[in-house]
């Protein structure tokens, strides 16, 4: 005589943890990387650059200030995907 096997949802079963539900927080869902959220994050930061256009007349002392202004935007944007890979590498 055998012993039968328990299946994966009969109750008392032992369940198989989903990818990241070990990490701290995922209760909620609130740490996982969500696409949409990013890609709006990342058009919006990006919105910023063509409220502008770029370059300058030369000799004009603002260009040097735009280009610092655009680079600090594109290191928001960067820094946004950044920790969305940082979260989809813990998962």
């Amino acid at each position: 005589m055998t012993t039968p096997t328990p299946r994966p949802n009969t109750p008392g079963a032992a369940r198989v943890p989903l990818p990241g539900q070990h990490l701290p927080g995922v209760a909620g869902h609130g740490d996982l990387a969500d696409p949409d959220k990013i890609r709006t994050e990342v058009r919006e930061l990006l919105a910023e650059l063509a409220d502008r256009p770029a370059g300058g007349a030369p000799g004009d002392e603002s260009a040097g200030t735009d280009l610092a202004r655009r680079a600090h935007i594109l290191e928001q944007a960067h820094e946004v995907l950044v920790q969305a890979l940082a979260t989809v590498d813990k998962i």
